[in-house]
């Protein structure tokens, strides 16, 4: 039984996360700003107040762990955010590295992402060694470029580390949801008219999990691992989705550089309507991904061996199912169930 406790542990990967841990009988701590959220609640977990943006609360938090993993981060499409991506993605990641050499945790695992790494040139692989997200790229990226820089420099002052790249993350106990959440209950309820040209790398919640706590065991100290899945389209995704829902996907699709062109005035329209922008500048950009993603050297040291796209999606809404979270959709003047298999 290993102490441990957790950063972010409300997000989604945090949640396959702690209930993995929990499984294996470990001892788990988490940190929260606010009130115990519904992704928590009924674990048998420690809770205690922390703000990644108060190094002092961190080590109150952290005292007496073994193991820290540190999740917390903002994920950003809209830019800086009046600089809480910077905030959180760089200072909280130093200020949890800081908290954690300063009481003693063994290891500290950090999860970073694949967007830290410069996607070009897209017609070579993507490995552990390709060059760092500098202040030109985007916010969000160069935030995790930075905050795995800032880890690094106190792995030189003794902080015992590893280094996580998770791709796009998809899955269930998607509680809040995420945005890619929010994309499956929007194709459901058949609220997408318009699909972008492009893709990412999706891998599931449930693998990354497994591959930081192997991490924590087996990591080497000061490595990265890129934790990817499989390149599909979005698209393709739609495609999947429609398999379980039995709703048609959406049959327009936009090439990114309409996509691009037409982005700013989404922008504009959601700050006026203080919304959340069906796609920005970021989000088109992030589709244009590097599609030759490696994952060697996980899989060599961590076992990371990710399950097949299909069965993510197909989980993902059995998930939403169970939990109540597919509406009834409207056809015709008539409520209608799509039916989704548990199977």
């Amino acid at each position: 039984m290993t102490d441990v406790v957790v950063t972010g542990a409300s997000g989604h990967v945090g949640a396959s996360l702690v209930r993995q841990l929990l499984v294996r009988g470990d001892r788990v701590r988490v940190v929260l700003e606010a009130d115990d959220p519904a992704s928590l609640r009924g674990l048998r977990l420690e809770r205690v107040n922390g703000d990644v943006r108060d190094q002092a609360s961190l080590r109150r938090a952290f005292d007496g762990a073994e193991i820290l993993y540190h999740l917390a981060a903002v994920i950003s499409i809209v830019g800086e955010m009046d600089g809480l991506v910077r905030a959180v993605n760089v200072d909280g990641v130093r200020n949890a590295g800081q908290a954690a050499l300063d009481v003693g945790v063994r290891r500290m695992i950090y999860m970073c992402s694949v967007h830290a790494f410069q996607q070009e040139p897209h017609n070579q692989p993507l490995d552990e060694s390709r060059a760092r997200v500098d202040s030109t790229g985007l916010a969000y990226d160069y935030s995790k470029a930075s905050g795995e820089a800032a880890v690094r420099e106190l792995v030189q002052q003794g902080l015992d580390a590893v280094i996580l790249h998770p791709s796009g993350c998809i899955g269930p106990y998607d509680f809040a949801p995420s945005r890619m959440g929010q994309v499956w209950l929007d194709l459901y309820e058949r609220r997408l008219r318009l699909l972008i040209d492009g893709g990412f790398d999706w891998v599931d919640t449930r693998d990354v999990a497994r591959a930081a706590i192997r991490a924590a065991e087996q990591g080497r100290t000061n490595e990265s691992y890129i934790l990817s899945g499989h390149y599909r389209t979005i698209a393709d995704l739609s495609q999947l989705a429609s398999r379980f829902t039995h709703v048609p996907p959406p049959r327009l699709v936009a090439p990114a550089w309409l996509a691009s062109a037409g982005a700013p005035v989404m922008e504009a329209w959601a700050r006026v309507t203080k919304s959340e922008p069906l796609f920005t500048r970021e989000s088109v950009a992030a589709l244009q991904c590097n599609r030759k993603i490696v994952r060697t050297k996980a899989f060599e040291e961590l076992g990371h061996d990710p399950r097949p796209t299909d069965e993510s999606v197909r989980d993902a809404f059995s998930w939403f199912a169970a939990q109540g979270k597919l509406r009834v959709v409207r056809k015709g003047g008539t409520d209608v169930h799509h039916r989704v298999p548990f199977t």
